[in-house]
């Protein structure tokens, strides 16, 4: 003998009602949960950010040769070699860097006077200090007909100043942890003696002078 159960459309109701609401109610503890813990994990990246407070790296220009510097033609076209030597120091105590791009190059009076030159992705310790260097080499390079004009005006100055400027990408690390990258520009002036000819290799910069960085 089956016994048959009827339920009423009441009964049927009631339990779809409680079906209904315990779904957003479990959505909702859920999306709670999520929220606060990421909430709680950018607190304490902020937290670590703010303690370790990352300082620009330091940059310094310890030596510019100008091995050739010369027009050719009535179209005023320029080969240039020129070697330098950066001094790259990170002043955290607890961050590292990796440079993952750097590229550098020279400009005189506006003008840029070699293609850029890349320095190899390297890593620097916290504390550490590096030596850079680069070879600056440019053939046929199109110049202003202005450029000769003010290398003479420098020649009556006595000295000539070219400019070097370092860009590239970035990221610090502390620990196992590792930032997104970051952009930095690097800025530095080398001053030569400059005698009352056209500049004849030659040239040299001995004197460090501080570059700024730009971040």
């Amino acid at each position: 003998m089956s016994v048959i159960t009827e339920k009423s459309p009441k009964d049927c109701a009631s339990k779809k009602a409680i079906n209904t609401f315990s779904i957003p109610k479990l959505n909702k503890k859920l999306y709670l949960y999520l929220s606060t813990l990421l909430l709680s994990l950018l607190s304490l990246l902020l937290l670590i950010w703010l303690i370790l407070h990352p300082s620009k790296p330091h940059f310094s220009l310890q030596q510019a040769d100008v091995d050739q510097l010369n027009l050719s033609g009535p179209s005023s076209l320029l080969n240039s070699s020129i070697q330098i030597t950066l001094q790259s120091d990170n002043p955290n105590t607890k961050l590292g860097i990796y440079y993952d791009e750097f590229v550098l190059y020279a400009s005189y009076k506006g003008q840029r006077i070699t293609p850029e030159a890349a320095i190899s992705p390297f890593y620097q310790d916290h504390g550490e200090t590096n030596l850079l260097s680069a070879s600056l080499v440019g053939f046929q390079l199109p110049v202003a007909p202005s450029f000769a004009y003010e290398v003479q005006r420098d020649q009556g100055a006595g000295r000539l100043a070219l400019s070097f400027k370092g860009m590239g990408r970035l990221r610090w690390k502390v620990g196992s942890w590792v930032s997104g990258r970051y952009r930095f520009v690097v800025s530095c002036v080398a001053v030569m003696p400059l005698g009352p000819t056209m500049p004849s290799p030659p040239l040299r910069s001995r004197s460090s002078s501080e570059c700024s960085t730009a971040m």
